[in-house]
């Protein structure tokens, strides 16, 4: 087999959510971790507003920093096949430090190229993103519960802040296929 023409099926879980909102992603193994960022940004539903890092074992990539004793390896210099090396090998996602939104990046299988596809895509997911500055996880169960009962204290509020109504099950995955895509101009693309 080609191993330079190998595709990796990553499954990427938000952590401490239930039912857990995940996506299912094929990528090419070879991309940088800054290019699984900005995919992991799209396939997810985050804005890129806020920091993130990746992190395994104790080591941690990202924008290269020492500060407060963490040294952040540079990811752009760090390919996603040289943290996931085979089947079942996890990292973790960190994204926006405030409200520490952590994601399971779970390399699922190792699969040969398929000539049809355009990668990366997404094959599956469930759960709709959070929304930015929500407070995390409890906070999201906070807004969940407010913005889902017309007679909670923070109803009006919650809605208003928000703008809307939110389906907390809703994920269209044709959808982010085209927003990847259509973001990407083609820098996201790696066909």
């Amino acid at each position: 087999m080609d191993t330079e023409n190998l595709i990796y099926q990553i499954k990427v879980t938000l952590r401490g959510t239930r039912p857990a909102i995940w996506r299912r992603i094929m990528v090419p193994k070879n991309i940088t971790l800054r290019k699984l960022h900005e995919i992991l940004q799209v396939a997810m539903g985050w804005t890129d507003s806020h920091l993130h890092h990746f992190r395994l074992g104790k080591a941690y990539y990202g924008t290269p920093s020492d500060e407060g004793g963490m040294k952040v390896k540079n990811e752009k210099n760090i390919k996603i096949e040289d943290l996931l090396i085979e089947s079942k090998d996890i990292m973790v996602y960190e994204y926006d430090f405030g409200d520490s939104w952590e994601h399971d990046v779970l390399l699922e299988k190792i699969l040969p190229r398929d000539s049809d596809k355009k990668y990366p895509y997404v094959v599956k997911g469930k759960g709709a993103c959070p929304p930015e500055n929500v407070g995390g996880v409890f906070g999201y169960l906070g807004f969940l519960d407010a913005i889902s009962d017309p007679d909670h204290p923070e109803h009006a509020e919650i809605v208003e802040w928000y703008g809307g109504k939110f389906d907390p099950e809703e994920f269209d995955v044709e959808e982010a296929n085209a927003y990847l895509h259509r973001r990407g101009k083609g820098r996201l693309t790696i066909a």
